[in-house]
Formats: structure tokens, sequence, C-alpha cells
């Protein structure tokens, strides 16, 4: 999430009663989740486990609870003894829940020959481009960005919250929601079927890229980023901040995991497992997921073991 302005790292530190260790002087342009940093960003960090990772990330600044780690040069650390808690009352200083009373909010702009059915609900500064077509019962959430020539059949839910905790078992409520402060953005000519969720980015957004096709009954997840002209069969699952190159193909009920990437190009047939990154240009199938043709053969193998087995004990 970027700041409005840049605001000084002193006055971050006054916000969230930090201790800073570093140029109190330098200046802080936005807040991310760590997987979406990026220079001048802020994040946070509660876990020895992720100590390391986090401050040799992008960002520059880290909230963190214990002051015996080396700080990188050019960075700063934000010492507090709740990093999570910070960090929530960061991004709901500068995005705060706003609710809304109106089925069309009036900051939400929507463009020249752009057609809104009955029964749907547009957030607050949300843009919609021009001739997009939204069916009844579709929600449209806070600050969700829609171009032009869309389609979205009814029921479809853009720009719900991610489904994203912190954890922690030596507390009461094990699992503390964080706040949401990313976005969707979908690209011109994107035809999105009904009863479709996709949940906004943790702190970036969460994208679907130009003529890509999404069949009904999807699940994109918070921070997922879809390439242009890709076809989304339905009961498709997509984890958080996995990345679909141009052009891949996932047909009915394909699960794939967090965080990785498919390529440019490549095919999963229907209820393949992808739990980790594949390359493009070919087409996968299984769970597991293999290259279909060496998944069809071993198939084939498997149906031959009995006959195998029966041709070795026989010349026992």
């Amino acid at each position: 999430m970027r700041f409005p302005s840049p605001v000084s790292l002193s006055w971050i530190a006054d916000l969230i009663g930090a201790e800073i260790v570093g140029d109190p002087n330098l200046t802080v342009t936005g807040i991310n989740e760590l997987h979406k940093v990026e220079k001048g960003d802020l994040a946070f960090v509660d876990h020895p486990k992720y100590y390391d990772k986090c401050l040799n990330s992008e960002a520059t600044f880290i909230i963190i609870n214990n002051k015996a780690v080396t700080i990188p040069e050019g960075k700063a650390i934000l010492l507090v003894d709740a990093p999570f808690d910070a960090y929530q009352k960061i991004t709901h200083h500068f995005l705060p829940f706003t609710p809304s009373n109106k089925s069309i909010s009036d900051s939400a702009f929507i463009g020249e020959g752009t057609v809104i059915m009955p029964h749907t609900f547009i957030g607050n500064n949300v843009s919609i481009g021009k001739n997009t077509v939204i069916f009844p019962n579709v929600t449209i959430m806070d600050h969700s960005i829609i171009g032009d020539n869309v389609v979205i059949q009814a029921g479809t839910v853009i720009g719900g919250d991610a489904f994203y905790y912190n954890t922690k078992k030596n507390r009461d409520v094990w699992f503390k929601k964080m706040n949401s402060c990313g976005n969707v953005v979908i690209e011109d000519n994107v035809e999105i079927g009904s009863n479709c969720t996709i949940d906004r980015g943790v702190s970036a957004s969460t994208i679907i890229g130009k003529g890509t096709i999404i069949d009904n009954l999807v699940q994109v997840g918070h921070d997922v980023v879809i390439g242009k002209n890709c076809i989304i069969a339905s009961q498709v699952g997509i984890a958080g901040a996995t990345t679909l190159e141009d052009g891949v193909t996932l047909w009915g009920q394909v699960g794939v995991n967090k965080t990785i990437t498919i390529g440019k190009g490549a095919v999963v047939l229907g209820q393949g497992g992808v739990t980790s990154s594949i390359e493009g240009g070919k087409t996968y199938w299984g769970t597991p997921i293999m290259v279909a043709v060496e998944k069809h053969r071993e198939n084939l193998w498997l149906k031959r073991l009995p006959e195998l087995w029966k041709k070795v004990m026989d010349q026992k």
C-alpha cells in the first residue's frame, strides 16, 4: 500500500510507540507484506525464523521485536513488543474502514456506456471503465479498479478480504486477521463468470490481466497476479500470491498452491494439483502434477503391475 505522500520515520515511530534504530529523518513511502515489499516500504517481522529474510528483503524499514539483529546498510528498524499490532495500527490509520449505506457509493466512478444491473453493490473509491456490464447481485468492494469492456456475471464478489491471519499459539486468540489494505485490478476485456470470489491483496493488488476469461465458481486468492489471455475453468482455486503468466489454462477443479509461478502458456488438465512452480509451454496432469504424457505413461505401467507380478511369480 502506497501512502498518499511519504511520511517521516519519526512520525511512524510516534504513531506506534516504537524506538528507532537508524536515521529518524528517513521517509517511508508505503507499507507492504513481505512478498510484495519494495524499496522505501515498511514491513514487519515477529518471529526469529523470518528475521533474516525480512531484514534482507527490499523493505527499507522493518518493524521488529528484537534489537539484537544486524541491520543492513541503508535500513532502519522500529523496535516494538508486538510488530503485528503495530503494523495493523498503521494500516488502519491510512486505510480505515469506511461503511457505505448506498448501493453505489458517491465516490465510485463509472465510465460511459457501462451497465449496472439491479441489486449490485459498488463500494467506496471504485473505478469502472467504459462499456462494462455488471450483472445482478455482484459485489465490488472498496478501491477495486475495473477496466473497459469487462463482463462480470451474477453473484460474483470482487475485493473481499484476504484469507490471511497472524498465528501465535501463546495467546488467547491464536488467529488474528491481518487488515487487507490492497485492492483488485481487473484489466480490459476480462470476463468473469457467476459466483466467483476474487480477494483483494493484503497490501498490494490482486490482478486479472487483459483478455482473461474466468468460468463460474472460481476462487482467486489475495495478491494473485493472472496474466493476459488466460483461461480459468470452473471450480479452480488459486491460493495467495501466486503468479500465472500470460496464456495459462487451468481446466476444471485445478488446485494451485500459494506463492508459486505457472509459466507462460502452461496447461493444467482437470483436477490437477499444482504444488510448486512449473515451466510454461507444457501440458500437465495429476496430483502432484506431472507432464501429461509422462503421467499417462505412468498410469499405463501401473495398470500392468498385476500382469507383470504374475509373470514374475510364474517364473519362480
